[in-house]
C-alpha cells in the first residue's frame, strides 16, 4: 500500500510505502509520484519519505525506486528525509539512493518531527544530528 500528500504551500511531498509492495502497485505509485512532483515545478520541492513498514522490496521495485529519485533530482527535489526503522530497508535504500545521487541530498531519520524541520529549514533540531544512522 502506499500514499502520497502534497503541501503545496511548504513544497513538502509527503508519502508512506507500507508492507511489500508489488512490480505492479510501484508502478502505479511512481506514475502518482511523478504527477505530484510535477505539480510542484519551479519550486524547491522537498520529500518526506516514511519506509517504517516498507519490507526490502524486489530488484525490479528497487530499481524503479532509483528511476524516481532520479526524476526528482531532475525536477527540483532539494532534500530527502527518510523515516526508517529496519536496518535491512536502510541497507537497501542506500545501494539505490547511491545508485540515483540522492544521497548527496537525503538524511535518514527515526521520528518524523526531526525529519520535517529539517526539510523546511535545513537544520537539525537541537541536540538532532540527522547524518547518524542507528
Amino acid at each position: 500500500m502506499f500514499r502520497i500528500e502534497v503541501d503545496r504551500e511548504q513544497s513538502v511531498l509527503g508519502f508512506v510505502l507500507d508492507g511489500y509492495i508489488r512490480v505492479q502497485e510501484m508502478e502505479s505509485f511512481v506514475a502518482e509520484l511523478e504527477r505530484a512532483t510535477d505539480s510542484l515545478t519551479g519550486r524547491d520541492i522537498k520529500i518526506l519519505a516514511d519506509l517504517r513498514t516498507f519490507r526490502p522490496a524486489s530488484p525490479e521495485a528497487a530499481d524503479m525506486i532509483r528511476r524516481v529519485q532520479e526524476y526528482g533530482l531532475r525536477s527540483g527535489v532539494v532534500r530527502v528525509a527518510e523515516l526508517v526503522e529496519s536496518q535491512i530497508v536502510a541497507h537497501q535504500l542506500n545501494r539505490v539512493a547511491a545508485g540515483s545521487r540522492t544521497n548527496r541530498i537525503l538524511r535518514r531519520f527515526w521520528e518524523e518531527p526531526s525529519a520535517r524541520q529539517w526539510l523546511l529549514t535545513g537544520e537539525p533540531e537541537d541536540g538532532d544530528d540527522p547524518a547518524v544512522s542507528r
